[in-house]
């Protein structure tokens, strides 16, 4: 059979089969003659012409390059939930340098000032980036190399939204940086937004792992579902059991979570910092707006 018309069979066999991806010849830009036939009328043989294709890949613009490469990309008030480090309270206390209008005066409900010591976090922060303390997003006010310390301001409402006005130097706190374009999302989105304030109502031993079981207020309880996200102390951690009744939940701690976070060291009794996963919180208020529609259109 002459070359043409072993081309001519095979793509005809090609559209019988339902397989047109056969009918390209590589490097061509052609198609062999090809049968279109419609029923009960002859072949008409024609030879169809692909234009090689033709690519245009603008290269990535200088700025947006070093931009996406740069060691310090901010992204702030972004967190995973993963505790970067466990740092150290150095002190807390009256600010040393007030800040402010008003002849640098304060109200009667003065913030404070937040010393943290740090091994690994003073590479690559900056003046002004968001660290989440326990799981408060806080806002780097000082860097003091020599010291390996970090300062933040803590504002009178997150120290009665928060446990932090309850550190004292010595105490341990995790530490994470806000997220960055490369960062793994290895935990949940964590916002930094203490809901409010659980207690430790106990810890059981399981093999290896360590169940903890937290009270916590009804607002915060109606946001937490079973395999749901919660953030204690910073830390992004799954709901195992949720009781509305009795006003607690719990969670299970494997070995290395325990051994990279603050938690099994506090007693029972302790505070801990407590976010609800974002999601819940919309859904709730979503719901609730409808709920409130519903019976005013009822009414």
């Amino acid at each position: 059979m002459a070359p043409q018309a072993t081309a001519t069979a095979a793509a005809a066999a090609a559209v019988r089969h339902h397989r047109p991806h056969l009918l390209l010849r590589l490097g061509g830009g052609l198609l062999p003659s090809l049968p279109f036939a419609s029923r009960g009328a002859a072949a008409t043989p024609a030879r169809l012409r692909v234009p090689p294709a033709r690519f245009s890949i603008s290269p990535v613009p200088k700025s947006l390059s070093a931009a996406v490469t740069s060691s310090h990309v901010p992204v702030r008030s972004l967190f995973t939930g993963i505790v970067e480090e466990v740092g150290r309270v150095r002190l807390l206390g009256p600010p040393l340098a007030p800040s402010g209008g008003g002849g640098g005066g304060y109200g009667e409900a003065p913030g404070l000032d937040l010393v943290v010591e740090t091994k690994s976090l003073l590479a690559g922060t900056q003046l002004g980036d968001s660290v989440a303390v326990d799981g408060t997003c806080l806002t780097v006010a000082a860097i003091d190399t020599a010291a390996s310390t970090l300062t933040f301001g803590v504002a009178p409402e997150t120290l009665r939204r928060t446990s932090l006005g309850e550190r004292a130097a010595g105490d341990s706190v995790n530490l994470e940086r806000a997220l960055t374009p490369s960062s793994r999302m290895g935990g949940h989105f964590v916002q930094g937004h203490v809901d409010g304030t659980g207690e430790i109502a106990a810890f059981r031993p399981d093999g290896d792992s360590l169940w903890v079981t937290v009270r916590a207020p009804p607002e915060i309880l109606k946001l937490l579902v079973p395999k749901g996200f919660v953030a204690v102390d910073g830390t992004s951690l799954t709901v195992v059991s949720v009781d509305d009744e009795g006003g607690w939940f719990d969670f299970m701690l494997v070995r290395y979570t325990q051994d990279n976070i603050v938690l099994p060291t506090k007693k029972v009794g302790d505070k801990v910092n407590l976010e609800a996963d974002i999601l819940g919180k919309y859904v709730e208020k979503l719901l609730a707006g409808r709920v409130e529609a519903m019976a005013k259109a009822d009414s």
